[in-house]
């Protein structure tokens, strides 16, 4: 069950989340609850990959929601999930500042959420993959590709352009400004894709209304009041690798002339510079010949962590050289380390049997744990950085904050259960192996005790 913290009061928003959530018939169950103390205890030991804050009203009900979301951005590395951020200020500069630095995934006005309530939870339930992203990255070790069918709505941009960038962000294959520029690209190309593809608004017509003081997205609401329009759909589809996500967009439209607008030279006004913002942001952006479709793709981050948990903060940060030694085989294990950076090798006599990246997240958690002498040599191939925690330290910061405890007991026991597929899987092929042999053998007897060919009499042959 896909449980989503709703963090209001408002009757009217519950009841109509109420009613999205039984209508969709999906596994997404929303569980309502308010006050600071409560939400913050929820959030700390339940660690919900999405939260949804009412934002809107004034007094208590706006401080309290103000206390939250600080005590979200407070600690990122643990309340990492995506935030759906339902308002009612007109203000945009005013709600920025409450949301900046916050993971977001939609923040959407409560007259235009009630529009769009059913909509949203569908595109989450749905993509809910996208919301996992801890321990995700673990599966990197190959190819993950799909394709996100996009409706001609503003709602499906901002959505699944979070989604995507969150993401690889959470992940840890790009950084703060890397997913700020892929942000940026992914969304002025799908607004294009929608836009001037599927809606045929052409250059003029938009010029025209933006000059009026109207905002681009209502036209395309506008538009897609044509069912033919609405009817069309964008495809973004992405392939994931370890070292780059590669992305296409594909409308149903027309396409267009898209080798003048790259040549022509930039002009300023309203609108017009996104395919040019876009290509500056990322790498290898191409049109196909009709224009329809456009492919790009952004570069990961090697080896780094983007954020270090709050309890580590303080404690000590240690700059490895090249092939310098973490720890040592057979040595004592009163201390174990936070990885930042870098890529390390793991050595069991003068055998390399593994290695550990950001993604592993410890280097000697459990000879640590469990009080046991080291049972590998850790090297840093490249250099790296890492933070030391001794044994009395981390008891004492589990002591202060003992949602870390429960939280750091399931990074270790995701950890296991892959080790543990792993070895089943193992075990399975070696079996496979076993049988595939014993039958060549048993064949081979077969074939030595049957008489070759040619050895019958004359006689016996019909």
């Amino acid at each position: 069950m896909f449980r989503v913290p709703v963090i209001t009061k408002d009757i009217e928003l519950i009841e109509q989340i109420q009613s999205a959530a039984y209508t969709l018939q999906t596994n997404l169950q929303p569980v309502f609850i308010s006050g600071v103390e409560p939400v913050l205890e929820y959030l700390k030991y339940e660690l919900p990959e999405l939260k949804i804050l009412d934002f809107c009203g004034e007094g208590p009900c706006k401080d309290a929601a103000i206390a939250i979301l600080e005590a979200i951005k407070e600690d990122p590395w643990l309340h990492y999930g995506g935030l759906i951020v339902i308002h009612t200020i007109e203000n945009d500069k005013e709600l920025a500042e409450h949301l900046h630095e916050s993971n977001i995934i939609a923040v959407i006005h409560k007259s235009e959420f009630r529009n769009n309530c059913e909509r949203l939870l569908r595109i989450l339930a749905h993509n809910k993959q996208f919301l996992f992203q801890r321990g995700m990255q673990q599966h990197l070790l190959r190819t993950i590709s799909g394709t996100f069918i996009i409706d001609n709505d503003p709602l499906d941009i901002v959505v699944y352009t979070n989604l995507v960038t969150n993401y690889l962000y959470n992940a840890n294959l790009v950084n703060r400004d890397d997913r700020e520029k892929l942000h940026v690209a992914l969304q002025e190309l799908l607004v294009n894709a929608i836009e001037h593809g599927n809606c045929k608004i052409s250059f003029d017509e938009k010029s025209a209304w933006l000059e009026k003081g109207k905002n681009a997205m209502e036209l395309i609401r506008e538009k897609n009041k044509d069912p033919n329009i609405s009817a069309k759909k964008v495809r973004l589809s992405y392939t994931i690798r370890p070292d780059k996500s590669t992305f296409t967009i594909t409308d149903d439209g027309d396409g267009f002339d898209w080798r003048s607008r790259m040549n022509a030279k930039p002009t300023l006004g309203l609108h017009g510079m996104g395919i040019r913002m876009a290509g500056v942001y990322v790498q290898d952006l191409s049109y196909n010949d009709k224009g329809n479709e456009v492919r790009f793709s952004i570069n990961h981050q090697k080896d780094a962590s983007n954020m270090v948990p709050r309890i580590f903060s303080d404690q000590e940060e240690v700059h490895f050289k090249v092939k310098e030694i973490v720890v040592r085989e057979g040595d004592t294990s009163d201390y174990l380390y936070y990885i930042v950076s870098g890529r390390y090798l793991v050595f069991s006599g003068n055998r390399c049997v593994s290695y550990l990246t950001p993604d592993d997240m410890f280097i000697g958690e459990m000879s640590f744990l469990l009080s046991n002498q080291r049972t590998a040599t850790v090297v840093a191939k490249d250099g790296g950085t890492c933070i030391k925690v001794s044994k009395q330290d981390f008891v004492d910061l589990i002591k202060r904050n003992p949602h870390y405890g429960i939280f750091l007991a399931r990074l270790l026991a995701q950890r296991l259960t892959r080790l543990n597929a792993r070895t089943v899987k193992l075990n399975a092929e070696y079996m496979k192996v076993k049988e595939e042999l014993k039958q060549l053998k048993a064949l081979s007897a077969t074939e030595k005790t049957q008489e070759p060919v040619g050895s019958y009499g004359p006689d016996e042959i019909g």
